[in-house]
């Protein structure tokens, strides 16, 4: 590796690893290799593998901290938040395992984005229970969403891929129409997903409806 080995490039090569071949495959030896080092040299940035994990989730979300804004909608903030941790997701597919593995009080860009989250939620005029609940739904639901059935990478071609399609679709469509009509009309759709930015967008957009609603009615209430 040429230049300077710096803390970023370590992560960077990390979650690279951890995405391609998940988090088992990330070592020391295994990073030292890929970068042209010695082990030694990334203990100078991680002791250890925790370490190397908590590094990773605060470089995973650097990419999308925002500082509470006053002079924006509440509702704006939120979604971006909610918006950006959904894409980080998808770009780096071992993320949400990162996530689940580190303690998140460890990871300052985390509790940046939780303690913003939280503010926003209050401005919305939930109470102190409620918005510790937005917030670990916010976080559940984002991952459940880049989860879902459009982070699919199948191995098999793109001509594998329409056809099995093409055979789960006529498969629906063959259902008797007064047994299942709505899966008969809708199989189209139901087979062939839309694109990932319609899936995220659109989950999104319901997790965001409810809360504005309740907010609605705290207001009116």
């Amino acid at each position: 590796m040429m230049g300077k080995l710096t803390r970023e490039a370590v992560v960077e090569q990390a979650l690279e690893i951890g995405s391609a071949e998940g988090l088992q495959a990330v070592t020391i030896r295994r990073l030292a290799q890929e970068l042209g080092v010695t082990p030694m040299a990334l203990y100078w940035h991680f002791k250890n593998k925790e370490q190397l994990l908590i590094g990773m989730a605060d470089h995973l979300i650097e990419g999308f901290v925002i500082a509470e804004d006053h002079a924006r909608p509440w509702q704006e903030q939120l979604r971006e938040l909610v918006t950006g941790l959904v894409r980080v997701l998808r770009h780096y597919p071992c993320a949400a395992a990162v996530l689940e593995e580190v303690d998140h009080m460890t990871v300052p860009n985390f509790l940046r984005v939780w303690d913003t989250a939280l503010g926003l939620a209050k401005q919305a005029g939930f109470s102190y229970e409620e918005n510790c609940l937005i917030s670990k739904y916010l976080l559940q639901g984002a991952i459940a969403l880049a989860a879902g059935p459009m982070s699919r990478r199948p191995s098999a071609s793109s001509e594998e891929r329409a056809e099995c399609l093409r055979v789960k679709r006529a498969t629906l469509q063959s259902l008797p129409p007064d047994v299942y009509p709505h899966i008969v009309e809708m199989a189209g759709p139901l087979i062939d997903g839309g694109t990932t930015e319609l899936y995220d967008t659109f989950g999104v957009d319901i997790l965001m409806t409810g809360i504005e609603t309740m907010a609605a009615r705290l207001r009116t209430g």
